[in-house]
């Protein structure tokens, strides 16, 4: 994994990309790729690279180029299979000037173009420049496991795009400026993340998985830029699912994870693993396992609290491999503690604590020497994993002779529990959105009275107008052909895994210590095969994850293959100690809530105090200590890139309003520095 970056001329006039301004992107992410770096400086458009070397360590240095050096890459993430690939373009008369997978790109440019995307498997994120047809693509994988942001800023001689891998990197240019986006924020209480497009920054864009943007740069002419889609999450309709014996797809599930796994293990570096003691982290490793002949290297987490600690089934599945797993202790106060580095690593207020713990564990990853780990993240997407599959499918029972018993039944427990409501209207078009009731509006509306609880008034007026699920652009009429429990699954890859598990929890936490995480479990092979398994062998009566438990039955103890589900989680009440650091009370002070305007700091303080009072592991309590994470977190976020007034800790907010001073974009770039000795020279 890496870190990418580029300014581009829209304006069709070829200006120079100010190098100061793409050097100082480069710097800002140099956590993603501390071991050397790159840059393309072209007319018209200048590309940056920070390497994190794990496939051809000695000669990948980026950019890299075809033959004639007209087609250019600038690449984050891994082809897993590199080596097959290679081969074949080699057989078509393709040479390979280096031993890294990057190369595949601009190969698979010259014979496909926009076909090319067909012939990738991995996790990415790229930029390529095709000079002899003047085009530039951005791409993101179909996972979303690689971030990748872009924005267009004006100025006084035309438009410039700017992308990156991180947000602060388009701070860090000089030409964007942190502006909060309402928007944004009302996603994030909406979806616990903020899944894009939207960012929580105003004109900054999230790519979506599955998408490209094609830039076509014609000289004296205005660039044309068009999102275009490449892949889309595609169930089987009903008539045309996999009919086999469940015997069949478990032994072909079987065949398709070991392949994934043993893919994900190609590196020139050590790999190691995650182990959390469910079902999913637990099979990666003995497959890994079995595999290498040799255990994997496991690292778990340790949370403090007796009802949230799974390191005694982690132990036990070490222990049926052979092998001492490396254990972290994580508590209350180090997720408190560790807040404002989350904060300013996932560029987004976050809302699950636990992904505090999985920062400091990747931090533990790279303090012993490693920089590749392998997780458990995606089974419970594709295969129903979570608790509120069972909840809807329970409740769905009493919709009898066409009446909404259900939906009646959710609206009267909420009121019995003494939180405030929707109004009927509002939650009809919610359902809407979504092509019918959906078992994660369930979970999304215990987060969304948050919104009804803490909004400031004009805050609250804007955020009850619009449905966040429109902004999701999903496809309702190709979905409603699927099962109803597949557009489930689907709102669960494009909100949840996308928006927390591979970003917050994932990718963002991970590289932040320069760690690269890899998921078996989105193994395209594999996910195209669950796309056609019928849905009764996902969630079986009520029973989750019903076809992989079966393969994990041959690999682990059966106690650990058949283990409930337990959501990994850190205390929600991290930030009520009685002893808490000093930016806890000023975030949550009346002077900071009025500064920054989202929330009504009368009723934040009433609930810092009555939350107490509500029963605990009760659904209110839960829907009240995650909101108050929340109204910290986004105030903490505001303190950290918008207004470094609220508290007393480190701010990045003059990274979004100084102008760098070599940035001299006008009058043809007069004083234009030299670019730093590492570069790539242009073909």
């Amino acid at each position: 994994m890496c870190g990418i970056a580029g300014i581009i001329d829209l304006s069709g006039q070829q200006r120079p990309a100010p190098l100061a301004a793409l050097q100082a992107m480069a710097q800002a992410i140099i956590h993603r790729g501390p071991d050397e770096d790159g840059f393309l400086d072209r007319p018209g458009l200048g590309f940056a690279s920070r390497r994190l070397s794990i496939v051809g360590l000695h000669d990948g240095r980026q950019p890299i180029y075809n033959e004639d050096r007209s087609v250019a890459v600038v690449f984050n993430g891994e082809f897993f299979d590199f080596p097959e690939v290679r081969a074949r373009l080699e057989s078509r008369g393709h040479h390979f000037r280096t031993h890294c997978d990057t190369e595949l790109i601009p190969h698979l440019w010259e014979d496909h173009q926009d076909k090319l995307f067909d012939h990738l498997r991995g996790q990415f994120a790229f930029a390529l420049h095709d000079q002899k047809r003047q085009r530039i693509i951005l791409a993101r994988d179909r996972f979303a496991i690689c971030p990748l942001y872009w924005t267009r800023q004006r100025d006084e001689d035309g438009e410039w795009l700017l992308f990156a891998s991180e947000i602060k990197a388009l701070l860090a240019s000089g030409m964007v400026r942190a502006r909060p986006n309402p928007t944004g924020i009302n996603h994030l209480f909406t979806f616990f993340a903020v899944p894009g497009p939207q960012t929580c920054f105003e004109g900054i864009h999230l790519l979506t998985q599955g998408h490209f943007l094609d830039v076509q740069v014609p000289p004296g002419q205005l660039a044309r830029v068009e999102e275009r889609i490449y892949w889309q999450m595609t169930y089987a309709d009903r008539d045309q699912e996999d009919k086999r014996d469940i015997e069949t797809l478990t032994n072909e599930y079987e065949r398709l994870l070991l392949a994934a796994v043993d893919r994900r293990l190609r590196a020139d570096v050590p790999v190691v693993s995650y182990l959390s003691g469910g079902v999913d982290s637990s099979l990666v490793v003995a497959m890994a396992s079995k595999i290498r002949g040799t255990p994997i290297k496991p690292f778990t987490i340790r949370i403090k609290a007796p009802k949230l600690d799974e390191s005694a089934e982690a132990n036990l599945v070490a222990n049926h491999i052979g092998v001492k797993p490396f254990i972290l202790d994580v508590g209350a106060e180090e997720v408190l503690n560790t807040y404002p580095e989350l904060i300013r690593a996932a560029e987004a207020p976050v809302v699950d604590t636990s992904c505090a713990a999985l920062l400091l564990l990747a931090r533990e990853v790279h303090r012993q020497g490693f920089k590749v780990a392998l997780t458990g993240e995606g089974a419970d997407e594709w295969l129903g994993g979570y608790p509120w599959h069972k909840v809807n499918r329970v409740l769905s029972y009493f919709d009898v002779f066409g009446l909404p018993i259900s939906q009646w039944i959710r609206r009267i427990g909420v009121k019995l529990a003494g939180s405030p409501c929707f109004s009927a209207d509002l939650l009809r078009r919610v359902r809407e959105s979504v092509g019918g009731h959906n078992g994660w509006l369930d979970v999304y509306g215990l987060m969304s009275l948050s919104k009804l609880r803490f909004f400031s008034p004009q805050f609250k007026t804007q955020a009850l107008i619009t449905i966040p699920y429109n902004d999701l652009n999903l496809d309702i009429g190709r979905m409603k052909n699927w099962h109803p429990f597949h557009r489930e699954l689907a709102l669960s890859f494009r909100i949840h895994l996308a928006g927390l598990l591979l970003s917050s929890k994932g990718d963002r936490v991970a590289m932040n210590s320069s760690v690269e995480t890899r998921y078996p479990f989105l193994d395209e092979e594999a996910g195209e095969f669950l796309c056609r398994v019928p849905a009764k062998y996902k969630l079986h009566g009520l029973q989750d994850k019903y076809l992989l438990r079966r393969v994990a039955e041959r690999y682990l103890p059966r106690s650990i293959a058949w283990r409930r589900k337990a959501m990994f989680r850190a205390p929600f009440d991290s930030f009520h100690l009685e002893v808490a650091p000093p930016f806890v009370e000023q975030l949550f002070s009346p002077e900071s809530l009025q500064r920054t305007g989202y929330f009504d700091e009368k009723e934040v303080t009433h609930w810092r105090k009555a939350f107490r009072n509500l029963r605990s592991g009760g659904l209110a309590r839960t829907s009240v200590e995650m909101g108050l994470v929340a109204v910290l977190a986004t105030q903490l976020w505001h303190h950290t890139y918008i207004d470094g007034s609220l508290a007393d800790l480190p701010s990045l907010a003059d990274l979004g309003r100084r102008p760098l001073p070599e940035f001299a974009h006008r009058n043809g770039h007069s004083g234009r520095p030299a670019i730093a000795s590492t570069a790539v020279p242009s073909a």
